[in-house]
């Protein structure tokens, strides 16, 4: 059996990968669905943070209207292929501090 040892970011939160993998297996979400799934037990405005930082660091994809998909950099994390703290944000940082 294979052991799935995923590579966390500093920056990233202890939701980021459950926000992560629901969009994956439901093939995008927005914000609200993410937020009342019972797999996900935070607010509104903090997944739309989440996602908003995930976006920033090319894990998601920002749709529009608070949708978001996966990226191939998103699958590769999910995988434990990507090493996260290699991912530099939208500023050009390696991130910021969790939220």
């Amino acid at each position: 059996m294979r052991i799935l040892m995923r590579k966390s970011a500093p920056w990233m939160s202890i939701w980021d990968d459950r926000i992560l993998e629901y969009i994956r297996e439901h093939d995008g979400g927005s914000v609200g669905e993410i937020a009342d799934s019972t797999y996900i037990r935070v607010s509104n405005a903090h997944v739309s943070r989440r996602c908003t930082v995930l976006a920033d660091h090319d894990l998601l994809r920002a749709l529009g209207n608070g949708v978001y998909m996966i990226t191939e950099k998103g699958n590769q994390y999910l995988a434990g292929e990507l090493d996260a703290e290699e991912l530099n944000g939208a500023n050009g940082e390696q991130g910021e501090a969790q939220a």
